[in-house]
């Protein structure tokens, strides 16, 4: 609307799993007073081409691509800093860049944030089954309950379509990642960013995901010298808000804070937009 207003750059989660073809549904209100920025990140949707050598591709890779899209952002839209926001795993790069190079940034803003992978799956692996128990899915049970060993070793994570099920991805809205037919009828994508997104979130996840279950960012980044933000929905089982809580309180920040969307889970910035736009708004602008 204006390009004036301060620049809100996200980083997607996934791996793989771009949030272009959707964000436009619901941050209507966030456009009245920020120039939001939404890039697929390499390998990724229509940044996933056919023919290139991906053998490379990394979280430090990531990283150092979001640092030079901030660059970019920054020079074209005439700003010394923009806010950064990652979403899921979009938070385990997000975070990094913001410790490497805290000058670029005005503030950190962590939703659905990744913290200890092994806590957090743990989390998520209690809640399904607990979940199932009620619901009396004993198959269900059983399946979860085999992969307990595993997942305390940080070797698997729980299947999200189980986290999906029992609710602990979305509450307010459907689950809009990987919605073949919500792609094709958004703006931006067509047929080919359609088949490039589904062949790149494979791809992604294969080479990507081992990657965090080793490094947990607990480990690695304890501390940033710029604003920092939690925003966690209180049903949020894809990435686990008790686990972020916990990483919450050890980080060290000049400024930070840890903000609950009650009636949300992974995807509190769209599940709760108006309530998102507030505190956007108050923090930011106001």
């Amino acid at each position: 609307k204006d390009k004036e207003n301060p620049v809100l750059l996200v980083i997607h989660g996934g791996p793989g799993t771009s949030e272009i073809p959707y964000a436009v549904k619901y941050q209507n209100l966030l456009e009245e007073d920020f120039t939001v920025v939404h890039y697929d990140q390499r390998a990724s949707g229509k940044s996933y081409h056919f023919f290139e050598d991906y053998s490379h591709l990394s979280t430090e890779v990531l990283v150092d691509d979001l640092l030079a899209m901030t660059d970019y952002i920054s020079e074209r839209l005439g700003k010394e800093k923009v806010i950064l926001m990652g979403h899921s795993f979009g938070t385990y790069i997000g975070i990094q860049a913001a410790q490497k190079a805290p000058e670029k940034y005005e503030a950190y803003i962590g939703v659905g944030q990744m913290s200890d992978t092994v806590e957090s799956e743990t989390d998520i692996l209690s809640y399904c089954i607990e979940q199932a128990q009620v619901a009396g899915n004993i198959e269900d049970v059983a399946e979860l309950q085999k992969l307990t060993g595993k997942i305390k070793n940080g070797d698997a994570v729980t299947p999200r379509n189980y986290v999906i099920k029992y609710g602990g991805a979305t509450r307010l809205i459907d689950n809009p990642d990987g919605d073949n037919v919500g792609m094709l009828l958004s703006s931006e994508y067509n047929l080919m960013d359609v088949i490039r997104y589904n062949r790149g979130l494979v791809y992604s996840q294969q080479i990507l995901l081992p990657d965090v279950l080793k490094n947990p960012l607990p480990a690695t980044i304890t501390k940033l010298d710029i604003p920092l933000y939690f925003l966690m929905g209180k049903y949020d089982y894809m990435t686990s808000s008790n686990a972020a809580k916990n990483y919450f309180d050890k980080i060290e920040a000049d400024t930070k804070e840890f903000i609950p969307f009650d009636k949300s889970a992974h995807y509190p910035q769209y599940e709760e937009k108006e309530k998102f736009h507030e505190w956007m708004y108050q923090t930011f602008v106001k």
